[in-house]
């Protein structure tokens, strides 16, 4: 198993889905900060925002919108990756033209193996950009 130097920011309210997203990538050698919102993890951000590579943001979550959390992620940072995750179809067109390059998608239900395929992309294509 290959592993990895990187800081990724989870948010996810689906708290069984966040504890194994959380343990997958930690054992895969990923630093890895979690958040049950999307408010949560902006203070998170914005208390280390250099802290993150990758945020990986849960497409339908109350309050603050994914699209507007990940819009500040990536206008705030030039280097920021996100990765938006969801089970239902999303536009991730605004964020894709506010960061060209540096969003993915993954539809949910996916595999442990499928996120971390997503991340090492997702971390590959920052190494390149830097």
């Amino acid at each position: 198993m290959d592993h990895a130097a990187g800081r990724i920011l989870i948010v996810d309210d689906e708290l069984s889905l966040l504890k194994m997203m959380r343990v997958y990538l930690e054992r895969l050698g990923y630093a890895v900060t979690t958040a049950e919102s999307n408010e949560k993890a902006w203070s998170a951000w914005e208390n280390a925002p250099s802290g993150f590579d990758v945020a990986v943001l849960d497409g339908s979550m109350p309050g603050l919108s994914m699209q507007d959390l990940a819009l500040k992620m990536l206008r705030a940072s030039p280097v920021m990756r996100v990765l938006a995750a969801s089970g239902y179809p999303a536009d991730i067109s605004e964020l894709e033209a506010a960061a060209p390059g540096r969003v993915g998608f993954l539809h949910k239900p996916f595999t442990p193996g499928m996120l971390a395929a997503e991340v090492r992309r997702m971390l590959a294509a920052q190494e390149e950009d830097l």
